[in-house]
């Protein structure tokens, strides 16, 4: 990882996306600052179109998707996106299909239930109610109790990733990555695969590892450091500033790449 402040101006020059963690890379401390949001502000004034990747539940996403200036949000860690549409409601694509979302949801529900017994320490995310596709349980600062929490979820066949706040569990075997390509596909279309150059991916937590692996232009927030030991491929730059004032350091970068 290089310092961000010594990239070259021109290296940022072809993006036109920028897709980005929510949670400690736009926020920090679990708050939103006035500067990181006049940050997306101006990116999405100057033609970028930021669109956030997160674990999130998808209550919160339905409420950045039509409030904050972002062009879409895809939530709990790929299983949905949610665009603002011109009668300012909401577009809502999900990775499972319309048929198979109440099998998925019964099925959720039932390796909840097993976590809970196996795990009695294990505890629900506070926003657990606000999820449509995804188990969040609060992240134990113990390590061999969230040890114990991914592998009943994987036991019990669920895709899992940790990230600074949750622990995460889903079906259907994608992740942040694999429903960003559906979404630059379907939605953009962008094929991430040939156009890679186009996106600039950040991020500070271990479920952001997919992301890093594959974009060219990947940046952590200096919280990144917490997590080295669990990313395989690292970002190829880090900011100065954690969550928010991190962010603030990547618009000014690719401000200064178009200007």
């Amino acid at each position: 990882m290089k310092d961000l402040a010594t990239a070259d101006r021109t290296i940022f020059t072809s993006v036109r996306f920028v897709l980005t963690d929510m949670d400690e890379t736009l926020t920090y401390k679990g708050r939103l600052a006035a500067r990181t949001y006049e940050a997306l502000e101006r990116l999405q004034n100057a033609g970028v179109r930021v669109i956030p990747v997160t674990g999130a539940p998808a209550g919160w996403c339905d409420q950045m998707a039509r409030m904050w200036p972002v062009d879409g949000v895809i939530g709990e860690n790929g299983g949905l996106f949610i665009q603002r549409s011109q009668d300012h409601g909401v577009i809502r694509l999900y990775w499972h299909s319309e048929t198979d979302r109440p099998r998925i949801a019964e099925r959720l529900a039932a390796i909840g239930r097993e976590v809970q017994q196996q795990v009695p320490s294990a505890r629900w995310a506070d926003d657990q109610p606000f999820r449509l596709t995804s188990l969040a349980f609060a992240r134990p600062d113990d390590r061999s109790v969230r040890e114990e929490i991914l592998a009943t979820l994987r036991t019990a066949g669920a895709d899992t990733t940790v990230n600074n706040l949750w622990v995460l569990g889903w079906l259907g075997g994608y992740d942040k990555l694999t429903m960003a390509r559906r979404v630059m596909a379907d939605v953009y279309g962008v094929n991430i695969d040939e156009e890679r150059d186009a996106i600039l991916y950040s991020g500070d937590s271990t479920n952001d590892a997919p992301m890093f692996g594959f974009f060219r232009h990947t940046i952590g927030m200096s919280t990144v450091r917490h997590y080295l030991d669990e990313i395989p491929t690292l970002p190829a730059w880090i900011t100065a500033g954690p969550g928010g004032e991190g962010f603030v350091e990547i618009a000014d970068a690719l401000l200064v790449a178009r200007a």
